[in-house]
């Protein structure tokens, strides 16, 4: 496949497909990860991330930081991010995969558009440290008024609601019980435009899991998508559910499940708050790109 236009000259680059967050292989959400990036144009990698139709790809490439392990971009299929959760463990399995030993043992120094990310490798599971919210605090009332209409709620269901930025621009809405988180069948053809929702809801105190959670956005005035497991979204939500004593760590949280995914996310604090879960290479190969 030919991404960089008629006079480039393709070079084939190895990648992995890496399922994250799933409860078992091929249960989470998708990414693929690009290496020796070093040669590839924005245009080209914006290219195939939005002809690979997965919520994100990363592309490796050396670091420019003394304390990273690698530097990576990840692009959505309209965007590059600074920070997303499941493409950060997902390249840091892939880099393992392939060979990469940390400076650090036990933990992956990942160089992004937010700076460095550590990723902490415990068994199976990796887990990030949740970057810092770029912006917080209650979402006004007019565009708070848009979301619950898309989402198709009744009002008196939402809890509260706030901005849950780390990168991708989550509006977090708490609604009152995770069925009616599962229930939802939102509709943004009333509301055009770019929207990045993320929806939460308690379980039944007795369920495997907490929290339900679902994320929801749009891409270049096409219809609402569906992010089965998005790690930036559990970050920022634990940041605020835990800063607000509406949860206490460790919680595991489920997503997905409405799509028929089994998302399982391991959300712990120390001195900080980590986002954790399986990241299986499932794929490897070339993309000639």
């Amino acid at each position: 496949m030919n991404v960089g236009g008629p006079e480039h000259v393709p070079r084939n680059h190895a990648f992995r497909q890496v399922d994250v967050f799933g409860a078992q292989r091929c249960t989470g959400n998708p990414v693929t990860v690009v290496f020796d990036a070093e040669d590839l144009e924005d245009d080209t990698m914006q290219r195939f991330t939005a002809w690979s139709n997965l919520s994100e790809c990363t592309f490796i490439l050396p670091p420019t930081h003394p304390d990273a392990d690698y530097r990576v971009r990840i692009f959505s299929p309209n965007a590059e991010l600074p920070f997303a959760g499941h493409p950060t463990l997902g390249t840091a399995r892939a880099w393992l995969d392939a060979g990469g030993s940390p400076a650090t043992p036990g933990v992956v120094i990942q160089e992004c558009g937010a700076g460095l990310i550590p990723v902490r490798i415990d068994g199976d599971l990796l887990a990030f440290a949740a970057p810092p919210t770029i912006r917080s605090g209650p979402v006004d009332a007019e565009t708070l008024a848009a979301v619950v209409d898309i989402l198709g709620v009744d009002p008196g269901k939402v809890v509260d609601a706030e901005w849950l930025d780390n990168g991708p621009g989550w509006i977090g809405v708490l609604l009152d019980s995770a069925h009616t988180v599962l229930e939802l069948r939102p509709d943004v053809s009333a509301h055009p435009g770019r929207w990045d929702i993320g929806v939460i809801g308690p379980h039944d105190p007795l369920a495997e899991t907490r929290f339900e959670l679902r994320a929801f956005f749009t891409v270049q005035g096409q219809p609402l998508r569906e992010d089965p497991v998005t790690g930036s979204l559990n970050a920022a939500a634990a940041q605020w559910l835990l800063s607000h004593g509406r949860a206490s760590a460790p919680y595991l949280a489920s997503q997905g499940t409405a799509m028929g995914r089994r998302g399982r996310i391991h959300v712990s604090e120390d001195d900080r708050i980590w986002v954790g879960g399986r990241a299986d290479v499932i794929l490897s190969g070339t993309a000639a790109l």
